[in-house]
């Protein structure tokens, strides 16, 4: 297989099949909550002061409306102006006290909710970055940025002031209720008659919200994902040199007006529990002051006095508040809960490739580098309802064994799709083979700690991917500590120094958006300088050269020909000069190796290498 290591033929999606990635439910509302508030673990002792700053604030929001009771009842009737003054006082001070808390509560509430987000975002990417190459390889890049970044958003506020808002109107509803039921018992039932009626419409509104709120997500997620392959440096070249700009930018605002129509649905989906709560509670009053009035009217002993209804009154309304803040918080939660089932379907995704429990941190000086693959047999993962019938074409190795002493040259050789950039992808554990077994220095690369062995594998492809960062920042990637000294070492390793220095920047120039500031010879030969500095015992070559013009391939070449000295190389072969100084050179076709020996001895057999000799290399004459 040539053209970058991954899957060739039976490749399909990684999980489900899905084109964008598993958008599938993780499980219902409570399971979900109960996750959610796990990212909250840590914030316990902050958390505890905000609870007792919003129960002190809840106790003491209720002194107003007794104060005013007092004032009615007492003070004026009194005639006291001292106990009125008192009282008037303590209205102005109560507040003030109370402000002081809700701001402390506030700093403390964003705080948190910005702390949970950060270990959110870095728990999700940290986990996508452990998921195997054919996750990536099947899933839009656009997807997993969109739940790294507009999914997690989107859940924002919710974490950041839904806790401490739902904390807060449960306080405030609870203690106002008592206060009211103090006053009067009678008066709080009827204001509470009309409750199921809120509980049943929010609910409603909550159904409905969850459901728009996962079909914005998904559009978005396309919109990103549009934007992303046609915005990039590859994807306008691509536009650029068929014509079709103007077409990418239908795709996009089709997709953007798609998107436009299901966020105004999003935003309108539930706001009328608001306005039915509002409507409701203006009557309440009036309903309160018929219950009084009547309870007066027919001599009631126990009536409540005019304090008492102004005080109740007041209660009512200071419930109103809190009371639409949990309507809404049950219809803005509904809609968030979509928002967690799509991160948590990706935290859920189960690593495929990991360390086994007694895997080895294999030390570099005593890494000889020899490779060797035991009757391996490969076969990419089935897209679903694909054929998995054990058929020869599906398999893309079958019962592969050869070894690699420590510092050869193993050539591959064979047709596109015959299984050579399989080979080198399952070296470096890539992917995992079921059947066989890879070694190196005759330890299953499985018992090798993954960290470990990528710090013994140098990989250079014909799709180089540099950082849109400086030359220096790009070399560094593969050693963060190494000196500038270091740095020009590996560049000249890599017939890369002396371009370097005629830039007016030097290793401090921006190579930008996947290096395309660089020719596509100076790329390659920046990505083995980076190779060169990582300095790893085995080097594998996937067709380095063979997308580049004659000069640059030459430079490339020279540089890969001193990378190799003194290291295992397994390398696609592209050039004659590659196959000829080979120690071992295997020709593969259809997912087995059918020759194997030297250039010489090859050519004389007259077998596949000969053939691919003659139309490669232009050779016709037997050795």
């Amino acid at each position: 297989m040539g053209g970058g290591i991954g899957p060739g033929r039976g490749g399909g999606h990684p999980f489900g099949g899905e084109e964008t990635g598993p958008t599938k439910p993780v499980g219902a509302v409570l399971p979900l909550l109960r996750r959610a508030t796990h990212f909250f673990g840590p914030y316990r002792g902050r958390l505890a002061i905000i609870g007792a700053a919003i129960l002190g604030s809840s106790i003491l929001g209720l002194a107003n409306p007794y104060l005013l009771k007092l004032l009615i009842d007492d003070a004026i009737p009194k005639r006291d102006i001292g106990l009125l003054a008192i009282y008037a006082g303590l209205m102005v001070v109560v507040p003030i006290i109370n402000g002081g808390i809700g701001l402390a509560q506030a700093w403390l509430t964003a705080s948190v909710g910005q702390f949970v987000m950060r270990d959110l975002r870095n728990a999700l990417f940290t986990h996508v970055q452990s998921m195997p190459i054919r996750f990536f390889a099947e899933t839009r890049t656009g997807e997993i940025q969109s739940r790294l970044t507009n999914d997690v958003s989107g859940v924002q506020s919710v974490v950041s002031d839904a806790a401490a808002n739902l904390a807060s109107s449960i306080a405030v509803v609870l203690s106002t209720l008592v206060a009211m039921t103090l006053i009067d018992w009678r008066l709080t039932a009827v204001s509470l008659s009309v409750a199921p009626i809120f509980l049943y419409f929010s609910s409603k509104a909550s159904a409905a919200r969850r459901k728009a709120s996962a079909e914005v997500q998904s559009a978005l997620a396309d919109l990103t994902s549009i934007a992303e392959e046609h915005l990039s440096v590859g994807g306008a070249l691509l536009a650029k040199s068929f014509g079709r700009a103007e077409a990418g930018a239908e795709r996009f605002t089709q997709r953007s007006g798609d998107l436009a129509t299901l966020q105004l649905r999003q935003a309108l989906t539930g706001r009328w529990v608001g306005v039915v709560v509002q409507v409701v509670f203006s009557g309440i009053p009036a309903l309160v002051y018929f219950v009084s009035g009547t309870l007066a009217a027919t001599g009631a002993p126990d009536a409540p006095t005019i304090g008492d209804i102004v005080a109740f009154t007041t209660l009512q309304s200071r419930l109103f508040f809190p009371l639409a803040s949990l309507l809404g918080l049950q219809v803005e939660i509904g809609g968030s809960l979509a928002l967690f089932e799509r991160i948590f379907a990706y935290l859920d995704l189960v690593p495929e490739i990991v360390d086994a429990p007694d895997a080895a941190q294999l030390q570099r000086a005593n890494v000889r580098g020899g490779v060797e693959l035991r009757n391996v047999s490969f076969r990419y993962p089935q897209p679903p309802g694909a054929d998995t019938s054990a058929r020869r074409d599906t398999f893309a190795l079958q019962e592969i064994t050869f070894s690699a002493e420590p510092g050869s040259l193993t050539a591959l050789v064979g047709p596109s799709g015959s299984g050579k950039s399989t080979i080198l992808s399952l070296i470096p554990r890539f992917w995992d083979t079921k059947s066989g077994r890879v070694l190196i220095d005759r330890r299953d690369v499985r018992q090798i700690k993954l960290a470990s062995l990528g710090e013994m594998i140098g990989v250079v492809t014909q799709e180089t991917h540099l950082l849109h960062a400086s030359i220096g920042d790009n070399l560094r990637y593969a050693r963060p500590d190494a000196t500038d000294q270091q740095l020009w070492a590996a560049l000249q390793g890599a017939s890369l120094d002396a371009r370097v220095h005629e830039l007016p920047q030097g290793l401090n120039t921006i190579v930008g958006e996947r290096g395309y500031k660089l020719s596509g010879g100076e790329r390659q030969r920046l990505a083995l300088a980076r190779v060169l500095l990582k300095d790893p015992p085995i080097l594998l070559l996937d067709e380095a050269t063979s997308a580049l013009d004659s000069v640059s391939e030459r430079h490339v070449q020279e540089a890969l020909e001193r990378a190799m000295h003194g290291r295992t190389t397994i390398a696609v072969a592209h050039r004659l000069s590659t196959v000829a100084s080979a120690d071992q050179i295997l020709v593969l076709d259809h997912g087995s190796i059918v020759e194997r020996g030297r250039h010489d001895e090859l050519r004389r057999a007259g077998g596949l290498y000969a053939s691919l000799a003659a139309m490669q290399f232009g050779i016709t004459d037997p050795a």
